[in-house]
């Protein structure tokens, strides 16, 4: 997930932490306590999490000072799966992949399922950049609260937490929905740190996101002696890169394309053979997307004309969708959020990023709220381990787990969620988005 620089203050994370620590943001709506739907169960949630708050945290720097890559999330996994099992889950390690897994809670006969995700990957080279340790604690949180809020209010339903691995790069929860790791949930809830105002948790949605891989092959030589002999593949993805650079005068301001060049055995002397190169295009939309992607293909395609290389082409079998954020749940994350811990904001957040969870978003109601940080750096590397980036992951987790509870008790409220979820598909599906 692209992001900007981090919004925290970077301190040493010491061994005591307590909430009077973080700076605590100003409801922006505190009368809207008035209209918060079951303040009882809010107060359980909260006093959940203020017992289980020395637990999170050290989880938290557990799997920050472990950082793994996508698909190699095994510290992660085990470290998680034991935590959930210490707290009364039932526990299936390695689910459809080897490094996701699946937290089950279930009280009473002929409830609901609420699903919760918990991301683990961090980044090559930076560690947890991207502060996936706070979404961990962030759905285990929001999975722990619930469960025992079911147990203490007697309320049938079933919890489900899901360990997705490989967002970055790998859409580790494509191949989990693909796998029918979703079916049974009602809605899906998950946060992430995000670039925004210090305080606010944001509901903006985030660019689609296709990945393409262009091979160029041509033919050795010597780049002195007999340079005439050779087709030169580096030319070619220069080439390439070159072309995308012109096509971007062309392009809305709302769309991105990046990449990188990757070689083999590559000699100053000697004429490359091979080239890769590895580019995302990134739109609004799903439908914006393929008109973009649609004008980059061919600059690959001239670069190997000019050189005289073969051009191989691979792109995604499925991208990965813009956020389509429920309204519903959206809203009442937002109440709870404005009466008792900040604000909302609708400009900043992952709105210029992507993120695999938004092809869960095309396949159930869901949500994914952003909370104030930044991504991809390593000043926030070492925010995402900061006493003020736990309080904040926090904030959001009483909301998400809340909004979780009311789906599973509220007929009214899920009906409502479902309504907005299924006029986001049929308007998609009338512009081809769906």
């Amino acid at each position: 997930m692209s992001g900007c620089g981090c919004q925290f203050t970077i301190q040493n994370a010491g061994p005591v932490w307590h909430p009077d620590d973080k700076e605590k943001p100003t409801p922006s709506n505190p009368s809207g306590l008035k209209d918060i739907y079951r303040p009882d169960i809010l107060e359980h949630v909260e006093a959940t999490l203020k017992d289980l708050d020395g637990e999170l945290r050290e989880l938290s720097l557990d799997i920050h000072s472990h950082p793994e890559i996508r698909f190699e999330e095994r510290y992660a996994h085990d470290a998680l799966t034991a935590f959930m099992a210490k707290h009364g889950f039932k526990v299936t390690q390695h689910y459809h992949l080897e490094t996701a897994w699946l937290a089950e809670f279930t009280h009473g006969q002929g409830g609901r399922t609420i699903g919760v995700n918990s991301e683990m990957d961090a980044l090559p080279g930076v560690g947890h950049a991207c502060g996936h340790n706070l979404i961990a604690i962030s759905g285990v949180g929001v999975a722990i609260a619930i469960k025992k809020a079911l147990q203490h209010f007697n309320i049938p339903g079933k919890v489900t937490l899901l360990g997705t691995p490989a967002e970055e790069g790998g859409s580790g929860k494509i191949i989990l929905l693909k796998n029918g790791a979703y079916e049974e949930m009602s809605a899906c809830l998950m946060c992430h740190p995000a670039p925004g105002p210090i305080g606010s948790v944001s509901l903006s949605s985030c660019l689609a996101l296709e990945r393409i891989t262009v091979e160029y092959f041509g033919h050795t030589a010597h780049a002195a002696l007999s340079p005439w002999e050779g087709r030169n593949a580096l030319d070619a993805a220069v080439l390439g890169y070159n072309n995308i650079s012109a096509l971007r005068q062309q392009l809305f301001p709302t769309h991105r394309v990046h990449g990188i060049f990757e070689g083999k055995d590559w000699a100053p002397n000697i004429i490359p053979d091979y080239a890769k190169m590895i580019c995302y295009v990134r739109a609004p939309t799903r439908t914006e997307l393929q008109s973009t992607v649609k004008r980059v293909i061919p600059c690959f395609e001239a670069a190997g004309l000019a050189t005289g290389c073969e051009v191989t082409i691979h792109r995604d079998e499925v991208g990965t969708h813009d956020l389509r954020q429920n309204r519903a749940l959206g809203a009442e994350v937002a109440q709870i959020i404005t009466a008792k811990y900040g604000a909302i904001d609708y400009e900043y957040g992952i709105k210029s990023a992507s993120t695999d969870f938004g092809n869960v978003t095309y396949a159930l109601p869901s949500l994914h709220p952003g909370f104030d940080g930044g991504n991809h750096t390593l000043g926030f590397t070492k925010s995402a381990a900061t006493v003020p980036s736990h309080y904040a992951s926090l904030d959001i987790t009483k909301a998400l787990a809340a909004t979780g509870i009311r789906v599973l008790i509220d007929d009214g409220f899920l009906a409502k969620v479902r309504k907005a979820f299924k006029e986001d598909t049929e308007i998609q599906s009338l512009l081809g988005e769906a």
